[in-house]
Formats: structure tokens, C-alpha cells, sequence
């Protein structure tokens, strides 16, 4: 890949400690096309990063997800994304394995921390933490992309263009992932180095509240993507509830002879509400389908539309089409027509 194609993307906030030796990295590796977008650090991050022949734009809103958006947006206009946090825990050489599938066809690479993670790079709990969200997300949204928190990611500014986008802060990789999955761009997941951060830099990741906004994003998003899960879950839950009080209610009532009218009240309501949930979220399920066919068969028709029509000064039919979904090592992919891998407009 020309690396002229390239655009290296580092959100930065407060990061002086490290983004003058990121900078230099990517330099030394043939990148000349880097972009610092910078939400309002009160150390010496932007100096650093401009004394270091990076770009440096100030961003205009807060948080890591508006940031990018904001720099892909307006500020990029390369074909081809690399995106890295600026506090040097990823290694500049593998910008290699990052783009390499994006020259095979793919539109988004994710890079694995787990894959060769430096010890004392994340802590015990961070990492358990990690596991259960990259679970919760294979449950919910039906594919294991290994790491779905990595900052490390390559992409097509087309296929970004395609995605519905509107966390601000650290739920970007989140969102990023299950879009990934419900516009059915080609994903892959590439082995890569995560290394712990410097002594002296400070990590701006609050554990406990970002987890929290992961989680709910996870659940929201699959109000679209898995609307069975999202209104089946609190469903099953009220309609077992609504029966274990029901038990109860049964139980006092045949062995103490003490009846309680308005426990039994409550249970049916939980019992009703649960199985119209269950029955909405069954539904839903199957619009969702339907609708997922008839794109499809739109692009089909557009694909095969786009193979009929002859170049210019030529007799041939121009364009083929190629089997693209979410792909994963060992994995299956959704078979949908390509679609361009860049956008020509910004």
C-alpha cells in the first residue's frame, strides 16, 4: 500500500509524556501524513506534536468519539484510515499488519491487544473487565471480533462514512464494532503488540464509569441490530419475576391460607408486560430480517445493474462483484454485493 493513501489518526488529550516518541514512530516507519486532533490539552501535547512534523488540528467539541468524527469528517481526505491512541502502547510496526488486509478488500481492521499483551500493559481487573464486554458483545450481536475495546484500527474513509456514529467518548470503539456488524462492512482482526504505558503518563480511562457507558451502548444498539435480545432480556426477566411471585402467592395461599391480592395483582401485570415484550421483541426480530433480505436484494440488483453497464470507448461489461460481510479468522462471511472502497467526494 502507498502510504501517501494513508492518513494516521491520534485523538489526544493530555498526552506530552508520549506523543512526541509516537509522532516520530510512524515518521520513521514512512508515514508523513499525521493527524493530530487535539481536544484541549492543557499540557505541552500540541507543541509537541507540531515540533514533530505531525498535523494538529483543535478539536471543537469533547470526548475521543467526536474527535474522530470530527477528523475524519473534515480534516482527512486520504482513502485509508490508521487510528492509534497517542499514549504509546501500540507499536508503530505493525501499521503493516493493520493495512495489509485493507489492500485485500477488507474496510476495517481491529487490532487484538490480547494477542501479545505486555505485562503490566492492562491491569487484572481492566482485563477481565475487557472479557466480559468482548463476550457480551459475541452474545448480543452475534460475532467475536476478539478485542472490540482496541484503539488500534484501520479503516476506509468510505465505510466510515457508512456508519451511524454519535458516542463522544470512549463508547467510539464500541459503536464502531457493532456498526461494523450491522452495515455489514468486511471486518478482520489482526494479532497485535499492546504495551503499558510509559512511567509518568497518566491514562485518562476511568474504569468502572467507562465500562458502565460500554455496556449501555452495547444494550441500545441492540435495540436495532438484535431487537430480540433487547426487548426479549428485560421481558424474560419481568415474566420471571411476575412468576416467582406467583409462586409465592400460590404457596401462602394452599399452605397458610393467607392470600395476598395485591402480590398477585403485581405478578400478573409482570407476567403481561414480560410476554408482550417477549412477543414485540419476536416481531421486531422479523421486520429486522425482512428488511436485511430486501437490502440485499437491492444490492444485488445494483451490483448486477453495475456489471451491464459498458465502460466509455469500450464494449465490455465493467466491474465484477465479490462476496463481502464480516469476516474473521475461522469465521463465516455474509455473502452482499461490493460496494466502492472509497469515497471520492469529502
Amino acid at each position: 500500500m502507498d502510504y501517501d493513501d494513508v492518513c494516521i489518526l491520534i485523538p489526544t488529550y493530555n498526552e506530552a509524556e508520549t506523543i512526541g516518541g509516537v509522532v516520530s514512530d510512524y515518521h520513521s516507519e514512512g508515514f508523513e501524513n499525521i493527524l493530530v486532533i487535539d481536544g484541549g490539552s492543557d499540557d505541552e501535547t500540541v507543541d509537541i506534536a507540531e515540533d514533530r512534523g505531525a498535523r494538529v488540528v483543535m478539536q471543537s467539541g469533547s470526548g475521543k468519539g467526536q474527535a474522530i468524527r470530527e477528523a475524519v469528517e473534515y480534516h482527512i481526505e486520504a482513502p485509508y484510515v490508521l487510528m492509534l491512541d497517542g499514549d504509546a502502547t501500540y507499536c508503530a510496526k505493525d501499521a503493516d499488519t493493520m493495512l495489509e488486509p485493507l489492500d485485500e478488500g477488507c474496510e476495517h481492521v481491529i487490532g487484538d491487544r490480547f494477542a501479545d499483551m505486555h505485562d503490566g500493559a492492562m491491569t487484572r481487573f481492566n482485563q477481565l473487565g475487557n472479557r466480559i464486554v468482548n463476550r457480551a458483545f459475541a452474545t448480543i450481536h452475534g460475532h467475536d471480533f476478539e478485542d472490540i475495546l482496541s484503539g488500534y484500527r484501520a479503516f476506509t474513509r468510505d465505510s466510515f462514512g457508512r456508519m451511524t456514529l454519535t458516542a463522544d467518548g470512549f463508547g467510539i470503539e464500541t459503536e464502531m464494532s457493532v456498526e461494523c456488524v450491522k452495515r455489514n462492512i468486511e471486518t478482520t482482526v489482526v494479532p497485535i503488540t499492546y504495551r503499558p504505558r510509559p512511567s509518568g503518563s497518566d491514562t485518562n480511562l476511568r474504569p468502572i464509569r467507562d465500562g458502565g457507558i460500554i455496556f449501555l451502548e452495547l444494550y441500545r444498539r441492540a435495540k436495532t441490530n438484535n431487537p430480540l435480545f433487547y426487548f426479549g432480556s428485560v421481558g424474560g426477566l419481568s415474566t420471571a419475576i411476575g412468576i416467582g411471585i406467583a409462586l409465592y402467592v400460590g404457596i401462602e395461599w394452599v399452605t397458610v391460607n393467607t392470600s395476598h391480592e395485591v402480590l398477585a395483582v403485581v405478578a400478573a401485570a409482570a407476567i403481561l408486560f414480560g410476554v408482550q415484550l417477549l412477543m414485540f421483541g419476536v416481531l421486531s426480530d422479523l421486520i429486522l430480517s425482512l428488511h436485511r433480505d430486501t437490502l440485499r436484494k437491492i444490492d444485488e440488483e445494483t451490483g448486477t445493474n453495475a456489471d451491464q453497464t459498458p465502460d466509455s470507448g469500450s464494449n465490455s461489461n465493467s466491474g465484477s462483484t465479490r462476496p463481502r460481510g464480516v469476516r474473521q479468522d475461522g469465521g463465516d462471511e455474509a455473502e452482499t454485493t461490493d460496494r466502492s472502497a472509497s469515497n471520492p467526494d469529502d
